[in-house]
C-alpha cells in the first residue's frame, strides 16, 4: 500500500516549508498554511522508519471532524480540507508552549510519578495514586515548544515570567484547554471512549487567541474504551486503549526509548499493519463514520491538483 514519507511541493506563492516529525507545512503568500498530514509515525521525538498507510488521511480528518465540533468553543485556523490528507487555514503566530491536559494518571506522567515526582509542572500530585486512577479534576502540564529534540516541562509561572505567552493570552489558552477537554470527553463517552489526556496548540491571529494544529487525534491524545475500565482498573490490568501508546510499549519491551545508542527495532509487515488498523478503528469509532481509504498510486499528484485548485479560491 502507497505510503506518503516525505514532500518537496512547489505551489503558487510559496514563501517556506516547515518538514514536522509527522506534518509538512508549506506557508503560502500572504498568510496562508498548507498542512499535510503523511503518513510518518514518530515515538519518544524519533520518526521511525517506515510509514503507516493511511496514517495522515485518519489525522487529518479526525483533527477536521474536532475543529468543525468545537468551532464554536474557539476560533481556529482551518478554511479548508481540500485533500483526506490535507488541510489549509490561516497562518497565526504560534504561542510557544503546547497545552497538555490529563485527566487520568498514565503514560510519562505515570512514569514519572513511579519514579517518586509528586509535582508536574507546577501541579502538585496526591500521594498513593495508581496508574490509570481519574484526577479529582483534570490538570494541565505544558511544555515548551522545542525546534528540535525533546520539549520540557514547564509551569505556568514559568511561561509567564519567561513571557513566552502573556498573563492575559494563558488565562484565554487555560480556558479554552479546560473547555475543549471537555467537549473532548463528552464526545468520546457517547461513543464508550474515554478520552485520558491530549495536547492543544495555539496562536494569535491578528492580536486574537486562535487553535491551530491538529485536535483529538491520535498521535496528540489517548483513548480508553469506557466499558470494562473499572474492572481492569481494580485489578490492575492494562488498560484497553485506542492511542500511539500501544507503539510506545512495543517499543520499550523491544529495548527502545529514544536514546542514545539504542536502535529501532524491526518494523515488521505485520507490525506496521496492526498500527495501520489501530488507526482506522479509532477514527470509525470517535467519529462514528465508516473510514472511506483514499487509495491512490500516486499520492503526489493527487495531493498537488487539490491544493492548487484550493489556493486558486482563497486567493482569488
Amino acid at each position: 500500500m502507497a505510503t506518503l514519507l516525505t514532500t518537496d511541493f512547489n505551489f503558487p506563492g510559496q514563501q517556506s516549508v516547515y518538514h514536522g516529525k509527522v506534518r509538512d507545512v508549506y506557508s503560502i503568500a500572504p498568510n496562508t498554511l498548507v498542512m499535510i498530514a503523511s503518513d510518518r509515525i514518530s515515538a519518544f521525538d524519533v520518526v521511525l522508519p517506515k510509514g503507516i498507510p493511511f496514517k495522515g488521511q485518519v489525522l487529518n480528518q479526525i483533527a477536521t471532524y474536532f475543529l468543525d465540533a468545537t468551532a464554536d468553543i474557539v476560533p481556529n485556523w482551518k478554511i479548508a480540507t481540500p485533500d483526506p490528507m490535507v488541510t489549509v487555514g490561516h497562518r497565526a503566530e504560534g504561542l510557544r508552549v503546547e497545552m497538555i491536559i490529563r485527566g487520568y494518571l498514565t503514560g510519562s506522567a505515570w512514569r514519572e510519578y513511579q519514579a517518586g515526582c509528586r509535582e508536574i509542572c507546577g501541579v502538585k500530585l496526591p500521594e498513593g495514586m495508581r496508574e490509570n486512577e481519574k484526577f479529582p479534576e483534570p490538570i494541565i502540564t505544558p511544555t515548551t515548544k522545542a525546534e528540535a529534540g525533546h520539549d520540557e516541562n514547564i509551569s505556568k509561572e514559568e511561561i509567564i515570567a519567561q513571557g513566552l505567552v502573556s498573563a492575559e493570552d494563558y488565562a484565554k489558552v487555560e480556558a479554552y484547554t479546560r473547555a475543549l477537554f471537555a467537549r473532548g470527553q463528552e464526545m468520546a463517552a457517547e461513543k464508550g471512549l474515554i478520552l485520558v489526556d491530549t495536547k492543544y496548540e495555539f496562536g494569535l491571529l491578528n492580536g486574537e487567541v486562535i487553535l491551530i494544529d491538529e485536535i483529538h487525534t491520535p498521535d496528540s491524545s489517548r483513548y480508553f474504551y469506557a466499558e470494562g475500565y473499572e474492572e481492569r482498573f481494580e485489578k490492575g490490568e492494562p488498560q484497553r486503549q485506542l492511542s500511539k501508546e500501544f507503539v510506545r510499549q512495543w517499543l520499550i519491551e523491544n529495548g527502545f526509548m529514544g536514546k542514545e545508542g539504542q536502535q529501532v527495532p524491526e518494523m515488521t509487515e505485520e507490525f506496521v499493519d496492526s498500527v495501520s488498523k489501530r488507526y482506522i478503528e479509532l477514527y470509525e469509532h470517535i467519529t462514528g463514520r465508516k473510514f472511506e481509504p483514499a487509495v491512490d498510486a500516486n499520492l503526489t499528484e493527487r495531493i498537488e491538483a487539490n491544493v492548487v485548485e484550493c489556493l486558486k479560491g482563497i486567493n482569488a
